[in-house]
């Protein structure tokens, strides 16, 4: 193989552990998207399309409990605004690309393909083929969301009550994000969110999400000017 080919296969090999969460994740969307009110085309055209697990998540949540359109939008701003930081951390390693490959990166940059890459990235010296190991380790969990998303809308409410799949989502982020966890104003900003949102969690329209996000942006910022 060539080296972009071996850069694209490791970052699918790469990926495949976190699967492990992912998957369960998915079957829960497809499941609680139908129990929403959605329909099954637009519940898997917004894996497709979208392809923010978290986003669609929080939108059928809200869809389910009939909350206004404008809390809906402004909670998935906040929530997604953790985007803007991926991209300016993978920016200077994705530069000099063509806009071709920017936009097909761009539309990958997820939480669990952003761990991995960005990894890589630090790990290793720069290569002509790394980005080919972004699109490899996007291109497997894009796979599999698609995948899971279908088995949740097909099996519907027939999963057992007692299997324990809502554990998947909150599992999945702990893996994730400890390793990325490097200096104080990350660490800071973590725990403050998390120690908000456990503190405002009873917040009608799920505005407890809104709270903690803002809360960790805040206080990240904060120490990261005082460097």
């Amino acid at each position: 193989m060539n080296n972009n080919q071996t850069s694209f296969w490791a970052g699918v090999r790469a990926e495949l552990p976190i699967l492990i969460g992912v998957i369960p994740f998915g079957l829960i969307y497809g499941v609680l998207a139908l129990n929403a009110g959605i329909s099954s085309v637009p519940a898997q055209l917004m894996s497709s399309i979208i392809f923010a697990g978290s986003a669609q998540f929080i939108t059928a949540q809200l869809v389910r409990d009939t909350v206004p359109g404008i809390v809906i939008v402004l909670t998935i701003a906040i929530v997604n605004l953790r985007h803007m930081l991926y991209s300016a951390s993978v920016a200077p390693y994705v530069r000099a690309l063509p806009m071709r490959w920017k936009i097909l990166l761009s539309y990958l940059l997820t939480d669990e393909a952003y761990a991995v890459t960005i990894l890589n990235y630090e790990r290793e010296d720069p290569k002509e083929s790394s980005h080919w190991f972004f699109l490899g380790a996007g291109l497997m969990l894009w796979t599999a969301w698609q995948i899971s998303t279908a088995a949740g809308i097909l099996l519907g409410a027939t999963l057992p009550e007692s299997w324990p799949l809502d554990f998947a989502l909150p599992i999945t982020f702990i893996a994730l994000i400890i390793p990325t966890l490097r200096d104080r104003p990350a660490i800071a900003a973590s725990l403050s969110a998390g120690v908000v949102a456990l503190l405002v969690y009873d917040m009608p329209y799920k505005l407890g999400l809104i709270a903690a996000g803002l809360s960790g942006i805040i206080v990240g910022t904060l120490l990261e000017s005082k460097k």
